[in-house]
């Protein structure tokens, strides 16, 4: 299975890519985690946000595979605890089919891309910035592909 991470942004800083590749390298090859940077829409004074969003949503579902489970990061969705993430990766694991989880950037996913996901995930009630997802994200996945695993990185209670 390929999870694939659709993210709104380029050019991060250093600590959000060293982030986002330490856990990503860490992955096994069953469960690879790749990242697609989607450019972000041009927004101006002239130009209002709304449509800025929409183009980095038509960007974002030309990125999503054809056959793959899409997931869409957002504060609306369900929030799950590592345990819970851990249950959906044996899902996908037994699907088998990739998994694409949309970031949008900092006004949010486009309509077109929450209509086009099957699930709604929320990370956490509060607003968190969009770089930092990538790694929360990342380390989360890992956290969770490990607790499948019994590995002793994920500690509980």
């Amino acid at each position: 299975m390929q999870i694939n991470l659709i993210a709104v942004g380029t050019r991060m800083p250093d600590w959000v890519n060293d982030g986002y590749n330490e856990y990503a390298r860490r992955m096994p090859r069953e469960c690879a985690l790749a990242l697609t940077e989607i450019a972000p829409g041009r927004r101006s004074k002239a130009q209002p946000v709304e449509r800025a969003v929409q183009e980095e949503g038509r960007r974002m579902l030309a990125a999503i595979g054809a056959r793959g489970r899409v997931i869409a990061l957002d504060v609306r969705g369900h929030g799950w605890s590592t345990e819970q993430l851990g249950e959906q990766m044996r899902d996908w694991l037994l699907d088998g089919r990739a998994i694409d989880l949309l970031v949008g950037g900092p006004d949010g996913l486009a309509a077109d891309c929450l209509a086009r996901a099957g699930q709604r995930w929320s990370l956490s009630p509060l607003t968190l910035p969009h770089p930092l997802v990538r790694v929360l994200l990342a380390e989360q996945l890992y956290r969770a592909w490990t607790l499948l695993n019994g590995h002793p990185y994920h500690r509980s209670g």
